[in-house]
């Protein structure tokens, strides 16, 4: 017994047929692409399952439904209600597993792990698949997704920072612990940001859906960084037209990225219009290559629909000539090209990476690669730079991930998800430095007693 009935519904309609029972935990598997339609799920098979990137394993099948068992039994797969059903005596695969790789002529003693978005729901039987798709379905479809980007990066992210920039000349800034003025007003205003519920995410903050699906997303490329280092090519990306890809969460490298492009945007921004320099400014101050007109709406690598451009600059004849502040329409406009320029530049941040790709490169589930040259720890030692002119192809290729150590070391930019989680690890921090200094105190007494003068 090796065949089963594959069911496979999207929002537009349901297709089933009999297929080797192995393409039914190929296809649960492909499901961490987060595919929407049939085509996309056909898409993410290659994963892993090479030589279904050449033909489709849905050809033959049948429209609509049909939940009698064949052979091994019968799966359901309802993309729109993101629901499975599995009634098989094959196998038994789950939200989170591994499959076999077929390289194209055929399996190999290669396997491959990959995990599910939580919000996928297995179930045992096709009796209760039933009775719970219409449920799910609604639920979806009054909580439709997002552009998470168009806020995050776009308009609403520069009005922000220029209408409360401007709001904070009005008061008293003073140093707080090891940080400046300047520095508390970017550091409370990055905060705010952070924490302040918006309309346009559902009445979410941006923290929370920065950290939606973060561990999702970090899981789902070190999936494939595995896949990378064991079949020593890299598996295929989600396209820029996938579902996935046009309403994708944030992982690590994009959590880190926007993080110094807030504080760099807010740094800029305060800058230009605090009061102890306002009178000196007369031109915004570009960053670097971002002179007016230096970079073209198309040069960034996100998709312009994420990073709208607000139209040329446009100086308003009725600034306040007293102060010398540009006027806030001004000051979106000259954020927005700034921002470009960032996204698009080599950033010393980033060991001169380009932040820009490497969002797009996340978002299409494509790990960082590093060659072995670059990861020599030590240029002065020896058996590293041997190691590294030695290896070839057959090494693989090494990867490359942001930790976000340099970040600021509060609750609002750490990856918790409460305040209580965050405290709490604070505390087991503490205590183990705390732990960890009185052992090496009475280490070095004991060693200093035995040294003879």
């Amino acid at each position: 017994m090796s065949e089963i009935r594959l069911n496979i519904i999207d929002a537009k309609g349901a297709i089933q047929g009999a297929v080797h029972a192995s393409i039914g935990d190929a296809v649960i598997a492909a499901l961490s692409a987060e595919p929407e339609t049939v085509g996309e799920l056909e898409a993410a098979l290659g994963r892993f399952n090479k030589h279904l990137e050449q033909q489709s394993p849905f050809a033959s099948f049948d429209p609509g439904v049909n939940t009698r068992p064949w052979d091994a039994g019968v799966i359901i797969v309802d993309l729109a209600a993101r629901l499975v059903a599995i009634e098989s005596s094959y196998s038994d695969p789950q939200a989170k597993g591994t499959v076999n790789y077929h390289d194209g002529d055929a399996a190999t003693d290669v396997w491959l792990s990959y995990q599910l978005a939580p919000d996928w729901v297995f179930l045992s039987t096709a009796l209760e698949y039933e009775s719970l798709r219409e449920t799910r379905v609604a639920d979806r479809k009054a909580h439709p997704p997002c552009d998470i980007r168009r806020v995050l990066y776009g308009r609403p992210l520069n009005e922000f920072i220029v209408s409360e920039c401007l709001a904070e000349r009005l008061k008293d800034h003073s140093p707080v612990d090891d940080l400046g003025p300047d520095e508390v007003v970017a550091q409370s205003l990055h905060i705010r940001w952070l924490m302040t519920p918006r309309a346009e995410l559902g009445d979410r903050t941006p923290r929370e859906v920065i950290l939606a699906k973060q561990n999702y997303i970090d899981l789902d490329l070190q999936s494939r960084e595995v896949q990378w280092s064991l079949l020593n090519e890299g598996p295929p990306p989600l396209s820029r037209d996938s579902h996935a890809y046009l309403f994708a969460g944030i992982g690590s490298h994009e959590y880190v990225i926007y993080y110094y492009l807030v504080r760099f945007l807010l740094n800029q921004c305060w800058q230009r219009v605090r009061p102890a320099r306002t009178e000196a400014v007369s031109e915004p101050t570009i960053h670097r290559h971002a002179a007016a007109g230096s970079v073209p709406a198309d040069a960034t690598s996100m998709p312009t629909a994420d990073l709208q451009h607000n139209g040329p600059a446009r100086r308003n004849s009725s600034a306040d000539s007293a102060t010398g502040v540009d006027q806030p329409a001004v000051l979106m406009d000259w954020l927005e090209e700034i921002k470009r320029a960032w996204l698009n530049e080599p950033s010393d941040e980033f060991d001169g990476r380009i932040p820009g790709p490497m969002i797009e490169s996340e978002r299409r589930r494509i790990p960082l690669i590093v060659s072995p040259r670059d990861m020599i720890l030590d240029e002065n030692c020896e058996l590293c730079r041997m190691l590294a002119s030695e290896a070839g192809e057959d090494f693989g290729p090494g990867f490359w991930h942001l930790d976000g150590c340099d970040m600021d070391h509060l609750f609002e930019f750490s990856t918790y998800d409460t305040r209580e989680e965050w405290e709490s690890e604070e505390r087991r921090w503490q205590e183990q430095t705390e732990e960890f200094e009185r052992e090496w105190s009475a280490k070095q007494a004991g060693t200093t007693d035995d040294i003879p003068f």
